[in-house]
């Protein structure tokens, strides 16, 4: 049985304009003629809109939809996420999501989960939570490394080429060695990993990468994973 993380830089159904590529790119890896996926919307707040525009692309798509919700009545989660071919996690905070996973037990649940052959992604929050650590901008002043959930032996850094702060602080954080490498995701992306180990980059806009990045004689390198264009 191989296990599977998606982790998204950025775009996909939260974002108006977007194509599907992704979502069924995800789906399709269940082998399933109609996959059950759960979304879990935790660092936006549990936010209706988002949770809205979860169910109006993956209505359409050929799977069974549902989600969790923290910010209400919460589900049976255990019962619930065992039972998923997929797990989405969305943006936004990261610090705040792991915060409340931690409290309901989520976060080992889904380490569970992702054992037993559940495919994890997400976007964003939903992608660095998977790492060692992610850059994440849950703080407003400035960019942090953030512990996460280490199922990925890696620091991941989204929105690499969307957001003009991130590849400065990926330079200088890697220059004053406070980590030896960085997967940075750009928007439109994704990085596939099987077992644990990078598969493919899974670029769903027009040549959009995701690279390993790290010094080499005290210049960066940006080493781009090999792609898959969809």
């Amino acid at each position: 049985m191989k296990k599977h993380i998606i982790a998204i830089g950025g775009g996909g159904f939260g974002r108006n304009n977007s194509s599907n590529l992704i979502e069924n790119y995800i789906l399709n890896l269940s082998g399933k003629d109609c996959p059950k996926i759960c979304f879990i919307p935790t660092a936006t707040g549990d936010n209706d809109s988002y949770i809205v525009r979860f169910y109006s692309i993956f209505t359409r798509l050929n799977c069974i939809a549902s989600h969790i919700e923290f910010f209400k009545r919460t589900i049976d989660i255990h019962k619930h996420i065992m039972k998923q071919d997929v797990v989405f996690v969305g943006g936004g905070n990261t610090k705040s999501m792991l915060a409340i996973w931690k409290e309901w037990g989520m976060s080992s649940l889904l380490k569970d989960a992702y054992n037993d052959g559940v495919i994890l992604s997400g976007v964003s929050a939903g992608a660095i939570c998977w790492f060692t650590s992610g850059i994440t901008d849950s703080w407003e002043s400035e960019l942090k490394i953030l512990p996460c959930l280490d199922i990925i032996k890696a620091t991941c850094c989204p929105h690499y080429d969307e957001e003009p702060s991130r590849i400065p602080y990926v330079e200088k954080i890697l220059l004053e060695e406070r980590i030896t490498s960085c997967i940075c995701i750009e928007g439109g992306s994704a990085i596939h990993f099987i077992d644990g180990k990078p598969f493919k980059n899974i670029s769903f806009k027009n040549n959009k990468n995701t690279y390993n990045v790290f010094v080499d004689n005290k210049r960066i390198v940006e080493s781009p994973f090999e792609k898959i264009q969809l």
